[in-house]
């Protein structure tokens, strides 16, 4: 074996973002033999996952449970020995509509949804068990969400269930997202949760251990600030450094990416702007107590909340994990420049905490013993119907850079699970096109 040639084919390469597709990549192909090096904006790893310190356990920022469907995440779940950190359970899922709670967790559950009557409740789980056979999104090619629900499920059901959830995250472009978004929805979820027990934040810091462990580079706390691609490779600037690699893989939004390389044709850049985002906005509440009695996640159907969805996460990990606080997430979706990115803490706060008492009377923000605020851009892609015209392949018009990011893993929605498997896909991709190249 010309053992040159075989180093030769085994490329340097720098993957931009250290969330879980970044991630993901870059441990196949460390593994592989690659020189790898992360780099991650912020000072911890896990991009929209990661977490921060509450008593012994990192708590994520933005709410994240899995499903057992989420076949990738917890094949590195068990690979990087964290299986017995893995629990299993069928929290409450409840709506609150018109002021009143409703369980609707399961099949029972639907067929007893009291804000909706006998035949519309048959429409509804009929439905959802028909979707969940469906094998594939190219089924609704060309449907939007609002139209296929409104017609296959009924009004009445889109009224109550699914307009204010669609209108709630999406806000205007409600009526313009696409059925198969909503196909996955339903499709990739199950009744089962699994969370690991201290957090999520402990995969992507033993992903990072072992990249490092195979000689791969994890570089936290840097911000990229230029790319380039040149006959002898690929340069990568953050600030006064720039280093050089035979390929880079950026896991930034496509909008990012423009702003960050030289040289893109026009052509692409007007041919793929990539898809709008809708930015994440959380309230984390630290309590003495709870605050739903048990209710894990509470869709809010009623849209003169401040919220979307309340989520109470020691509805399903004990509160001892987090030194006895009870942790409660009030989330959003919204556009990017949305007012409520700009209020402080306290101003938010503020116009949060009134709703609380909507959902339980006697609450008293003197149980409030901590609080945070989390936002991020780019967090939801909107999924319209010509969503796959503006989304950018995966080989860039730079040779030897590669684009890939949450909106590429369509037609599943957002999630930990499919970001590393297109991380897989693509490291598989750069290894191919580096042997090729070698040949």
């Amino acid at each position: 074996m010309d053992t040159a040639h075989a180093t030769r084919s085994l490329p340097t390469v720098a993957v931009l973002g250290g969330g879980a597709l970044g991630l993901a990549a870059a441990l196949r192909l460390a593994e592989a033999g690659s020189s790898v090096t992360v780099y991650e904006r912020e000072p911890r790893l896990g991009g929209l996952a990661a977490g921060f310190g509450v008593g012994p356990s990192a708590l994520e920022k933005f709410y994240h449970h899995i499903f057992k469907t989420d076949t990738t995440i917890l094949r590195f779940i068990r690979e990087l020995g964290l299986e017995p950190r893995l629990i299993w359970g069928s929290p409450n899922t409840s709506v609150l509509y018109q002021r009143r709670i409703a369980r609707l967790s399961t099949a029972v559950d639907v067929l007893r949804f009291p804000f909706l009557g006998p035949v519309d409740r048959v429409r509804l789980g009929g439905s959802l068990a028909w979707l969940k056979a469906v094998p594939s999104e190219r089924a609704f090619v060309g449907q939007t969400a609002a139209s296929w629900i409104r017609r296959v499920m009924g009004r009445r059901v889109y009224e109550v269930q699914w307009e204010p959830l669609l209108r709630g995250k999406f806000g205007d472009r409600a009526d313009d997202i696409a059925m198969s978004w909503f196909w996955s929805r339903v499709r990739d979820r199950t009744i089962s949760l699994g969370y690991l027990r201290g957090g999520f934040q402990q995969l992507y810091d033993a992903m990072g251990t072992r990249i490092e462990a195979l000689g791969g580079r994890i570089r936290t706390g840097t911000a990229v600030t230029g790319l380039e691609a040149g006959p002898n490779g690929v340069t990568v600037a953050s600030g006064a450094t720039a280093e050089h690699f035979d390929r880079v893989l950026v896991t930034l939004p496509a909008r990012l990416f423009i702003r960050l390389a030289r040289g893109l044709p026009e052509s692409y850049v007007q041919r793929y702007p990539g898809p709008d985002h809708e930015g994440a906005h959380v309230v984390i509440l630290g309590l003495d107590r709870s605050l739903t009695n048990g209710i894990y996640w509470l869709n809010i159907n009623d849209r003169d909340f401040p919220f979307l969805a309340l989520v109470e996460h020691t509805s399903f990990l004990p509160a001892s994990d987090y030194g006895g606080l009870h942790l409660v997430y009030l989330g959003n979706y919204l556009p990017m420049d949305h007012p409520l990115f700009a209020q402080s803490d306290a101003e938010v706060l503020a116009s949060f905490l009134p709703a609380l008492r909507q959902i339980r009377p006697d609450f008293d923000p003197a149980w409030i013993t901590a609080s945070w605020v989390f936002k991020a851009p780019y967090a939801q892609p909107i999924v319209t119907t010509d969503y796959l015209d503006r989304l950018p392949p995966h080989r860039t018009p730079l040779a030897g850079v590669y684009l890939a990011n949450m909106a590429h893993v369509y037609p599943h929605d957002r999630g930990q699970n499919y970001s590393m498997r297109l991380g897989e896909e693509l490291a598989r991709m750069i290894q191919a096109d580096a042997h090729q190249s070698a040949t």
